[in-house]
C-alpha cells in the first residue's frame, strides 16, 4: 500500500514538472527566435519556416500541433502506444504554453546574439528537467527515434542531420537576410543541446572510490556512520609486499567526496585513494532504475 502510494506521487511530481519545464520553450520561440527570425532545429523551426511563409497567418502553436498529432499517430503505429502515452502529455503543454506567449512587436533583448544564448540555456534546461521527468516533447525526437529502429543510424547523429537540414532551408524565407541568421541557429541548437546534457547528467554525476589502507575496517565504519554510505571490501593482495588486505569500494555522491577525503585523512594519512567519476549510478540510495516495457 505505502509502495502504491509513493509510485503515485513520483507520478504525480513529474507530471508536474513537465507541465511547468515546457513552459520555456514557449517563451523562448514566441519572445525570442521569432522577433529575430532565428530558424532553430527540429519542431521549432519547421514550425517557423511555415509561419514566415505563410506570411505570418499560421501561429507557431497550431502548426506544433498539427504535425506533431501526426507524427504521434504514426509513432504509436511503428513503436506502441505505451511509448507515446508521455509524449502525448508533453505535445499538449507545449501547445498551451506557446498559445499563453504571443509574439512581441518589438524583441525583449536587442542583441541577437545573446538573445540565442541565453534562449537555448533556458530551453534546454527546460527540455532537460522535461527528459530528467521520463517526459517528451515529441517533434522530430519522434522522427529520430523510427529512424534509429529502422536504420543504424544514432538517434544524435539523426536529430543532427534534421536540425541542419531545416535551419539551411531557411535560407530561402524572405525574413532571413543574413548568413549570420543561419549561424544564429545552429548556435542556438548548440547551445540548447548542451545545456540539456548538463541538466541529464547534473543529478547523476557520482565519483567512485578505490581506498587501500591497513585502518580498513575503522575508515568503512566511520563512512557507514558519518556518511550514511555502504562499503564494499574486497581480497586484495599486494604484488610486491605480499601482504593481504581488503580494498574499500564505494559509491557517493559528488558533493559527499569531501567527506571521504577528510574520514580517511583522520584515521590514516598514508591511504592510498582512488577517485574516479562516474555517472548513472542506480540503485538504493541514488537514481531509481527506470525503463520502458
Amino acid at each position: 500500500m505505502e509502495l502504491n502510494r509513493k509510485k503515485i506521487l513520483i507520478e504525480v511530481k513529474e507530471l508536474l514538472m513537465i507541465a511547468v519545464c515546457c513552459l520555456p520553450y514557449g517563451f523562448v520561440v514566441n519572445q525570442v527566435l521569432i522577433p529575430h527570425a532565428v530558424i532553430g532545429g527540429g519542431m521549432t523551426g519547421i514550425c517557423e519556416i511555415i509561419y514566415f511563409a505563410s506570411g505570418e497567418a499560421v501561429p507557431i502553436w497550431l502548426s506544433s500541433l498539427s504535425i506533431n498529432l501526426i507524427l504521434v499517430i504514426v509513432a504509436v503505429i511503428l513503436l506502441g502506444w505505451k511509448t507515446c502515452l508521455r509524449t502525448f502529455y508533453g505535445i499538449f503543454w507545449m501547445t498551451v504554453w506557446l498559445r499563453v506567449f504571443t509574439v512581441p512587436e518589438q524583441p525583449l533583448i536587442t542583441d541577437p546574439f545573446m538573445a540565442i544564448i541565453l534562449a537555448g540555456i533556458l530551453n534546454g534546461a527546460g527540455l532537460g528537467i522535461v527528459y530528467v521527468n521520463n517526459g517528451n516533447t515529441g517533434g522530430t525526437d519522434i522522427i529520430a527515434m523510427i529512424v534509429n529502429k529502422y536504420r543504424h543510424i544514432t538517434m544524435g547523429r539523426a536529430l543532427f542531420l534534421i536540425d541542419v537540414l531545416i535551419i539551411a532551408s531557411a535560407w530561402f524565407l524572405p525574413e532571413v537576410t543574413r548568413v549570420e541568421q543561419l549561424l544564429f541557429g545552429l548556435c542556438y541548437v548548440f547551445v540548447e543541446t548542451q545545456a540539456v546534457d548538463w541538466v541529464l547528467g547534473r543529478g547523476r554525476q557520482s565519483v567512485q572510490f578505490f581506498i587501500f589502507s591497513k585502518e580498513y575496517e575503522r575508515i568503512a565504519d566511520a563512512i557507514m556512520t558519518r556518511v550514511g554510505r555502504g562499503v564494499t571490501f574486497l581480497e586484495a593482495e599486494g604484488a610486491y609486499t605480499k601482504h593481504e588486505t581488503k580494498l574499500i569500494i564505494l559509491v557517493v555522491r559528488k558533493s559527499e567526496a569531501i567527506k571521504i577525503f577528510r574520514i580517511v585523512h583522520e584515521i590514516d594519512p598514508a591511504a592510498f585513494i582512488s577517485e574516479t567519476p562516474t555517472r548513472g549510478v542506480f540503485g538504493q540510495g541514488f537514481e531509481n532504475l527506470k525503463y520502458e516495457t
